[in-house]
């Protein structure tokens, strides 16, 4: 990975193996990005298929993937930031166990990748609110899926 949009974090995520299952962290009050909590959500990705492209005005998400594995694309189109019109790209599954944390007015898109169910849940530090997401459709932001 090279450069990180700014403000977008990745951090490494505990898993606590047992032989009758395992323990996921997902984030804890202490951690080091975690904004406050607003609601936790699951959502699923179909093998192949693109949800996107979004982007939250006021939310900070917090997005683990403790099933299947997700394409996470990022764009910024923050004109006044120091990496405008910059992508970065994430695959999340549990090979790939870390957090991405994702601020305010960054768009997104995911397509699962994982053949089986690909399941992400997202932390989010305020509850939803239909106003303060913006969507656009996959071929307004250029990126090659």
């Amino acid at each position: 990975m090279n450069r990180l949009i700014e403000g977008v974090k990745l951090s490494k995520n505990k898993i606590i193996n047992a032989v009758d299952g395992s323990v996921l962290h997902g984030i804890k009050r202490t951690d080091k990005h975690f904004k406050g909590f607003g609601e936790a959500y699951f959502s699923t990705v179909n093998f192949n298929s693109i949800k996107g492209w979004k982007k939250h005005t006021k939310m900070n998400l917090n997005i683990v993937v403790p099933h299947g594995e997700i394409l996470f694309v990022l764009f910024d189109g923050r004109e006044k930031s120091p990496t405008f019109e910059m992508y970065n790209e994430f695959k999340l599954s549990i090979k790939n166990y870390v957090r991405l944390t994702i601020p305010p007015k960054i768009w997104v898109a995911v397509k699962g990748i994982g053949k089986k169910k690909n399941l992400l849940l997202n932390i989010a530090d305020i509850e939803h609110d239909q106003n303060e997401i913006e969507r656009c459709s996959l071929d307004k932001i250029r990126y090659e899926w």
